[in-house]
């Protein structure tokens, strides 16, 4: 009988989700909507969370994805109730698989060929910042605050390190937050590169809709090319990366946005894209 209520009533279950879609002029806007968690990133909200990317990911209509929140938090981490259970348990075979699928979610978000952008007004914390640190790009309002405080409870962000190092300017600033679990702030986190802009908390859904809508415009054959090409080539050395990609390039070439885009430019006009 509660079942049949809740498919007779899908506006009642994507209440009770963790996580709610909602879809725009080509944009998806996933947001964690469980405010009085902090939006805790529980093994539930990352399965919902993994699902949701996974249909944006093949939803042909879907050209950008917005990862937005509810409440003071964007995301304060593990649920750390959760956590506790299974250091209670001793489980440490649940304690990996927890970790393995926190760690399968930050890399499908950038494994997904679309952009994925995340939009900040609170905090982002632990594997909340690690999260943040994922998303291809961050649009954050001045509110917003960043940190990896696990070192005060005597748990070291050693997951949420492997993202926010590699998104930020140098290893020293990672190496700070993570030593200190200190918050910083918006313009600071702007400053050393977690953030991309920094906009009054009144205008971030406006900024961060205009930056998705700009990137929307581009032919998404050609942003699934560069996505996936700027990942790999980070970790290559420098002569191999130059290889790769000019490979790259060669692909790129061979599709037929890539033809319009070129004669567009040359013709002096708007191109038509078909995405492929």
């Amino acid at each position: 009988m509660a079942e049949a209520a809740q498919k007779a009533d899908p506006a009642a279950s994507a209440a009770q989700s963790p996580v709610r879609r909602e879809d725009s002029d080509g944009i998806a806007i996933l947001t964690l909507q469980k405010p009085a968690t902090r939006n805790s990133l529980s093994s539930a909200t990352m399965a919902v969370l993994q699902e949701l990317l996974d249909a944006c990911a093949g939803d042909p209509a879907v050209r950008v994805i917005v990862l937005a929140h509810e409440g003071p938090a964007f995301s304060a981490g593990h649920d750390l109730r959760e956590v506790s259970g299974l250091i209670e348990a001793r489980d440490t075979a649940a304690q990996h698989a927890l970790l393995t699928q926190c760690s399968t979610l930050m890399q499908q978000v950038q494994k997904i060929t679309k952009p994925v952008i995340a939009e900040i007004a609170g905090i982002a914390t632990a594997a909340g910042c690690q999260l943040a640190a994922a998303c291809d790009l961050v649009v954050a309002g001045r509110s917003a605050r960043f940190g990896t405080p696990g070192v005060n409870i005597g748990l070291f962000c050693s997951t949420p390190m492997v993202a926010l190092s590699r998104a930020v300017a140098s290893p020293k600033h990672a190496m700070e937050m993570l030593l200190t679990g200190d918050l910083v702030d918006a313009e600071h986190a702007f400053r050393i590169g977690l953030v991309n802009r920094v906009v009054d908390d009144a205008g971030l859904r406006e900024a961060t809709l205009a930056l998705a809508q700009q990137i929307a415009s581009k032919s998404q054959a050609t942003i699934a090319i560069g996505k996936a090409a700027f990942y790999r080539q980070l970790g290559m050395p420098l002569a191999e990366a130059y290889a790769f990609t000019s490979d790259v390039m060669v692909g790129n070439l061979a599709i037929d946005d890539a033809n319009e885009g070129i004669c567009a430019f040359i013709e002096k006009r708007s191109p038509n894209w078909t995405d492929r």
